[in-house]
């Protein structure tokens, strides 16, 4: 078969997020209001094929090379600022010196038997357990209540911890530092 296809072309979901992507861009600069946005991004998420999609922006003026760069301009500034503004409000935590020497365990929990003794309610009787691994330490969690978290992650299993990881038994966070 040679020629384009005599039926229409079903629309991808690349399609759908570009034509959404420009929708955007046209409220930010002011030239759609918020409901038709909303509208037109509803239709887009039900067009069927191509020629559906370029239906909804069919009646929007070109933009310029200057807009679309300053808007561009615009869009990585704000998310620079937003970055910035997302380190300096998150807290300073506390180091969490991983053992030197080799020390083979080291509990973590409320319990008075434990090496790392944390007085938060968040933290069970035995929480978790750093191991010394070949790579380095590894952290697992000892079914614990309000679980033991890696970089933010919930652990499911040992996981390995390396200087600058964030550490956080229930409520309690850290940041491990080399011994």
């Amino acid at each position: 078969m040679d020629g384009p296809p005599a039926f229409p072309v079903r629309a991808s979901d690349a399609q759908r997020d570009r034509v959404i992507e420009e929708l955007r861009d046209r409220v930010v600069e002011g030239r759609m209001s918020p409901e038709t946005y909303e509208y037109r991004v509803d239709q887009a998420l039900r067009a069927r094929n191509e020629a559906e999609l370029q239906d909804l922006l069919r009646d929007l003026p070109p933009r310029g090379r200057l807009v679309r760069r300053v808007a561009g301009v615009v869009s990585s500034l704000s998310s620079a600022t937003a970055r910035i503004e997302a380190a300096w409000r998150t807290p300073r935590l506390p180091r969490f010196l991983l053992p030197p020497g080799r020390q083979a365990r080291v509990l973590v929990g409320r319990a008075p038997g434990c090496q790392l003794v944390l007085t938060d309610l968040t933290v069970s009787r035995f929480h978790a357990e750093i191991k010394a691994c070949e790579g380095g330490w590894t952290v697992s969690d000892l079914g614990s209540m309000n679980g033991t978290k890696v970089n933010g992650w919930r652990l499911t299993g040992p996981a390995l911890i390396r200087p600058g990881d964030q550490i956080a038994f229930g409520d309690c966070a850290f940041v491990a530092a080399a011994p």
